[in-house]
């Protein structure tokens, strides 16, 4: 009989003896780079992803949640958001504002986010203070207090957010008309943030309901990185969330965004306090987990990558019609949008910008590139890439990343063989695709009052 795999014993002595809900199985290992990442999950379902590093003694602590803003419903936009801010507030255990002093207080550091398809926690701590990172992180998974006090509070916070970053901001405010325009059935369409009437009209009820389908151990992925011992942080991670109660996750009703047809051209003018003209477009694209996406992603580092890319030359250099531009191909779980965008020099117009970039689009999907240029975009994606990994807190942020939106959570480095195998003919391939054949949104901020 072959032996067992160390990691398999691991799992098998810590559920020898545990309660029957409380097991731990280990589900094998993921390449990465020149180690491997091994996969570990409780009976609750939490999914615990483990990479020892033992360069430094530190270590990173990530806590993924598959909810965003596509998880939402009409007229309840903004709960994913607002539990960001909830998370950092009351529990049972700690009263408002400890949470963040005791991790101060141990030396880390420690944030959040939420964006369309997740929401995710972190902290970077020294190695020894990983026990109370699994302390802090268990207790809000399960015991978080959401009364009218605390729901109130942090509804007037992310209210004064939105002001501040969309209302008052004239690129919040066009790349929010951005999505709310091109989308008009999938739930991109509304903002991460929420509409400003969801947000006020929030009530602790909704918030409870909210935290106890989502934020379960059956659709969370805890991923840490660092110097540990496996054995010991495994045992304190099963005695925390053991105990916490699995959820009935609803499932994904996100409905498919219908084609838009190349006659479909939606165009909005914003007008804003802004000095110059700015001008957005979106394309519709692929998702994250599609063919296509890598290619694209060359192609647009090609087009509006650093000051020898095509677009910067063309925008910013020859013809001075532009003081800043710049591209991005979403990396969402379902199609999002190739986002470009150009802010006009005192005298030029969205039209001027247009024009350009309708020239250069239009040779990219005629010819095939240089392989000089080909080479450029991919060196330059490449190494972004890999300095992303180059500390614990990067490497974790990649996991629990491919991990939520693809379940794939090394997936980073096919992502890179990706870029080295893509060809300036697949790059052609994408631009026919997805810049031709189907309708684009525009939206063209002018100065008020002509100003």
């Amino acid at each position: 009989m072959p032996a067992l795999d160390p990691h398999g014993a691991i799992a098998e002595k810590l559920s020898a003896g545990a309660p029957a809900g409380q097991k731990v199985t280990y589900r094998g290992a993921h390449p990465f780079s020149d180690t491997k990442l091994h996969r570990y999950e409780l009976s609750n379902g939490l999914t615990i992803l483990l990479l020892r590093d033992q360069s430094a003694p530190v270590a990173a602590y990530h806590t993924w949640f598959n909810v965003g803003s596509r998880h939402e419903k009409t007229g309840k936009t903004g709960l994913a958001h607002l539990f960001e801010h909830l998370m950092f507030n009351e529990t049972e255990s700690f009263k408002a504002g400890e949470f963040d002093k005791k991790l101060e207080e141990s030396g880390a550091e420690s944030n959040a986010a939420t964006w369309v398809d997740w929401t995710f926690y972190h902290e970077a701590l020294p190695k020894d203070r990983l026990p109370l990172a699994v302390r802090l992180e268990s207790e809000r998974m399960a015991r978080l207090v959401l009364r009218e006090p605390q729901v109130k509070s942090e509804k007037e916070v992310v209210a004064n957010e939105r002001r501040y970053r969309v209302d008052d901001d004239v690129e919040g405010a066009s790349n929010e008309l951005l999505y709310k325009t091109a989308f008009t059935r999938h739930p991109y369409h509304w903002p991460t943030i929420g509409w400003m009437e969801d947000i006020q009209g929030f009530t602790p009820e909704d918030c409870e309901t909210f935290y106890r389908t989502y934020y379960a151990p059956n659709n969370a992925v805890v991923v840490v990185v660092g110097d540990f011992q496996e054995p010991k942080l495994l045992g304190l991670m099963q005695k925390a969330y053991g105990p916490i109660p699995r959820s009935v996750i609803p499932p994904d009703e996100a409905l498919p965004e219908p084609f838009q047809s190349e006659s479909d051209l939606r165009e909005i003018t914003l007008k804003k306090p802004t000095p110059t003209e700015k001008l957005i477009v979106g394309y519709h694209g692929p998702a994250l987990g599609d063919q296509d996406h890598v290619p694209l992603t060359v192609l647009n580092e090609l087009l509006f990558g650093g000051r020898a890319s095509r677009l910067y030359r063309a925008l910013v250099l020859d013809t001075e019609t532009c003081i800043e531009t710049r591209g991005w191909v979403s990396t969402f779980r379902d199609g999002g949008l190739y986002e470009m965008y150009g802010t006009a020099r005192a005298g030029k117009t969205t039209g001027d910008i247009l024009a350009i970039l309708d020239r250069e689009i239009a040779r990219v999907t005629a010819d095939v590139v240089s392989e000089d240029e080909l080479a450029r975009a991919k060196a330059r994606l490449e190494l972004s890439l890999l300095q992303s990994l180059e500390t614990m807190n990067g490497k974790a942020e990649q996991i629990g990343f491919f991990e939520t939106v693809l379940g794939e959570p090394s997936a980073a480095f096919r992502r890179l063989e990706g870029y080295r195998r893509s060809t300036a003919s697949d790059l052609r391939k994408a631009a026919r695709r997805y810049l031709t054949g189907q309708g684009r949104t525009l939206v063209r901020v002018l100065p008020e009052n002509g100003a």
